[in-house]
């Protein structure tokens, strides 16, 4: 039988929305969770993968960061990835600067150090950042080498990073080991966001420019090499894209609400949102508020495997509050009434509302 968009759809959300299963093998299955620092009502982490762990509630990856295989680093952006998958990534180039290796003395000398410490000992002073604002220059370079590869985050203080050095396997000696990394990055990137339109899938391949940025020049080969060792297939005029190993068809949907993260896998590609949903989606966190559509922090509402409206949710006075919008109209079914209802109280444990 041919593949249809619906088949796309609800493999889709089958494959993103398995069985529970424990902190760590969930990590593993995944590879990379992409972090935001906003609150809203939890940071998208935490939001991501409450769906996906058992009995998770919000702060348990940072809570726990220091018994889990990942590391803080950035693949297509910035969020927790598996050690496996960093190895792939690194070694980056280092950063050649003085201040870059007088820091790093440092820190080698003190095994793990606070931004703090660092400040008090070199007294930085203050930089331009990204958005045009001030920021502390001790930031601004420990930030720099970690990116590079040079530190890594070992725990964070009350949101604030705390580093130590951190040593990488050496270089790939020659351009075979350099393609099969970059294969290797780019199976990842399929692994998670999968199936993908092609112009996505292009788009998630250039995306990697960030993970490995020394070899950029692999990443039109990797696409063309990706393209030929996944599934594929032609849906109207589209091509779609997935892991060889995973049958697309009779997929199971359960009869659940789930309230997604903005940045979760599978909503993350807006593209595929549309065609998928017929519905223009945004993250309008950074949108003026006159222009705002949905919502500051607006999480897509997914029933089965429809995603049908958007919620807004925060905590005021110890209690969740929760303003939902649709699409259409809201579904008048007891089931959906019911799947609702479980997932806001879903949404109070998680968030420690009700204990």
């Amino acid at each position: 039988m041919p593949i249809t968009i619906d088949d796309l759809r609800r493999f889709t959300i089958a494959r993103n929305f398995p069985k529970p299963a424990t902190l760590n093998h969930t990590l593993q299955r995944l590879g990379f969770v992409q972090a935001d620092p906003i609150r809203a009502p939890a940071r998208a982490q935490d939001l991501i993968l409450r769906h996906r762990v058992n009995n998770y509630h919000a702060g348990d990856l940072e809570r726990r960061y220091t018994s889990l295989d990942v590391e803080e680093d950035f693949f297509i952006n910035y969020g927790y990835v598996t050690r496996s998958l960093q190895s792939l990534m690194h070694p980056r180039p280092a950063l050649r600067q003085r201040k870059a290796k007088l820091l790093l003395d440092f820190v080698r000398e003190r095994g793990v150090v606070h931004p703090r410490e660092v400040d008090e000992h070199f007294a930085h002073g203050t930089v331009t950042n990204y958005w045009g604002g001030s920021s502390n220059a001790t930031t601004h370079l420990l930030d720099a080498m970690h990116y590079a590869g040079m530190l890594r985050i070992v725990r964070r203080e009350k949101g604030i990073r705390v580093y130590a050095e951190h040593k990488h396997e050496p270089v790939p000696r020659n351009a075979a080991e350099r393609r099969a990394r970059v294969d290797a990055l780019v199976d990842v990137v399929v692994g998670i966001y999968a199936p993908l339109p092609g112009p996505s899938l292009s788009y998630y391949v250039r995306r990697l420019r960030y993970a490995a940025p020394q070899w950029q020049k692999e990443s039109p080969g990797a696409l063309q090499r990706a393209k030929e060792r996944v599934s594929h297939a032609r849906v109207g005029n589209v091509d779609w894209y997935w892991p060889a190993d995973e049958n697309i068809k009779a997929q199971s949907i359960d009869e659940a609400v789930r309230f997604l993260a903005p940045f979760d896998p599978a909503v993350h590609d807006r593209d595929r949102f549309e065609l998928f949903w017929n519905w223009t989606y945004r993250f309008e966190a950074y949108t003026p508020v006159p222009k705002r559509k949905l919502g500051y922090y607006a999480m897509p509402l997914l029933w089965r495997d429809r995603v049908i409206g958007w919620a807004n949710l925060s905590v005021k006075n110890g209690e969740l509050d929760y303003q939902l919008g649709y699409v259409e109209a809201a579904p008048m079914d007891r089931i959906f009434k019911r799947e609702l209802e479980a997932e806001i109280q879903r949404m109070r444990v998680f968030l420690g509302l009700n204990l």
